[in-house]
């Protein structure tokens, strides 16, 4: 009994995954398997945590030199979809400046996917979201940064 129930389930995990791979591609399935540039980074320069209305959330985490992209990553609490557009967002993200974050969309993300079905394409827009709020953050550090820098010694 033990065996057949193996080979059911054996086979039932074969059916999944390929009717996964139709729905989804293979592009997206490879990355849902093996997502990239998944984690939290402890020293991140920039760093936003955004809930869509999905209920997923996702935080993207950011580290520049020069002011451009040198790492970044993404944690997520989401399904399958929203961490392979988390990967894709920032995957995308490395060598840009702060300005360059904001032309990565949720369309961007999901040409670069090859799409994905509708029901699932607002994943593609949180991650978008999060980079966008993570380049902010990054950004408002760096202001703040450069006005204590720069303003006068008064002591």
């Amino acid at each position: 009994m033990n065996e057949a129930f193996d080979a059911f389930l054996q086979e039932l995990q074969r059916h999944i995954l390929e009717e996964t791979k139709r729905d989804f591609g293979e592009k997206v399935f490879e990355r849902w398997q093996n997502p990239f540039y998944m984690g939290v980074m402890r020293d991140a320069d920039g760093h936003a945590k955004v809930k869509g209305i999905c209920g997923d959330s996702m935080e993207i985490f950011l580290k520049f030199d020069n002011n451009r992209v040198l790492s970044a990553s993404f944690q997520t609490d989401g399904c399958g979809p929203t961490v392979v557009c988390g990967s894709y967002a920032a995957e995308m993200a490395f060598g840009k400046t702060p300005d360059e974050l904001f032309e990565i969309t949720g369309e961007s993300i999901l040409a670069e996917l090859g799409g994905l079905p509708k029901a699932h394409e607002h994943c593609a827009f949180l991650a978008a979201a999060s980079l966008h709020a993570t380049a902010d953050d990054y950004m408002v550090k760096q202001a703040g940064k450069r006005r204590t820098e720069t303003a006068p010694d008064r002591t």
